[in-house]
């Protein structure tokens, strides 16, 4: 028998079988279909060079964004009873709920961190829409209630990224109590004249925009970002009218007044430092 046919092609086959190809080096932009390697679109802020299109960041990364040097202490969350309702439709929400843990390393759809912005303490939140859709049940509104109330203690600002597809039907009227609950906490921030600030992300819906995402001091979009309760389509077939072009997003709400100001996500951090210290009345960060 041949011995370089029968063992050197093999183990040509072998070794070329280990290199497996990761998955996600390239990201397509959903507008356009432009192809941007993961690591530029790392470097650029999570946004398409070409399109300008804001594409989706997880909490970490948000908070990394935020914070100087990409470092802040996480806040604990509180417990709350993991399946009040013991609710089932095609799959347990018990499951739904260890899923969506596994895939996103988080324990519900808010992350929380305490640390400084351009030197000046601030406690953050952000929703993570790809847990269950940055949906709002117990654990989400008691996350909210905690960073509002720890950011009271602190006497510090408190910035929410807002990210969601609203209520959590799952835990039913449950879900509903955390918007009269997150507004309350909201108000004991601005009893000590601290400021609230919103920055929608897309996309921002339900019961999410109907409580403490629009409530803010100040409300800042990112480009594009759709806002609003019901869906377009849920619109357009209850009043049986085609919607105005660009309707829900983030420049058209600012043109109706909805919104303050429409941010590009590179001046965001810049953005949100100058609101901070301007309502804070803390000497605005020299230029460098």
């Amino acid at each position: 028998m041949n011995w370089i046919a029968n063992v050197v092609p093999p183990k040509i086959k072998d070794f070329f079988s280990r290199r497996e190809t990761p998955e996600n080096l390239w990201i397509k932009c959903p507008e356009t279909g432009q192809m941007v390697f993961h690591k530029d679109l790392e470097q650029n802020a999570y946004v398409i060079p070409g399109s300008n299109y804001h594409m989706r960041m997880t909490a970490t990364q948000r908070l990394a964004s935020v914070f100087d040097g990409g470092r802040w202490d996480d806040i604990a969350l509180p417990e709350v009873t993991t399946d009040p309702l013991k609710f089932r439709d095609e799959k347990r929400y018990a499951d739904r709920l260890r899923d969506a843990r596994t895939k996103t390393g988080m324990q519900d759809a808010i992350k929380l961190g305490a640390g400084e912005l351009d030197g000046l303490p601030v406690v953050v939140g952000v929703q993570d829409f790809d847990f269950m859709g940055g949906s709002l049940g117990m654990a989400a509104g008691e996350a909210v209630v905690k960073g509002l109330l720890e950011a009271t203690e602190r006497a510090t600002p408190f910035i929410m990224f807002a990210a969601s597809g609203g209520a959590r039907m799952q835990e039913g009227i449950l879900s509903l109590m955390q918007m009269p609950r997150t507004t309350v906490a909201i108000q004991r921030l601005r009893e000590i004249k601290k400021p609230y600030i919103v920055v929608l992300t897309n996309p921002t819906t339900g019961g999410v925009t109907a409580s403490y995402a629009m409530l803010g001091d100040v409300q800042l979009a990112e480009p594009g970002a759709l806002i609003g309760f019901a869906g377009p389509r849920v619109i357009e077939q209850t009043i049986r009218e085609k919607l105005p072009d660009g309707f829900q997003r983030s420049e058209y709400l600012k043109s109706h007044g909805m919104v303050d100001m429409v941010v590009h996500r590179h001046q965001l951090k810049p953005t949100l430092s100058r609101l901070c210290r301007l309502l804070t009345k803390a000497p605005q960060k020299e230029a460098a």
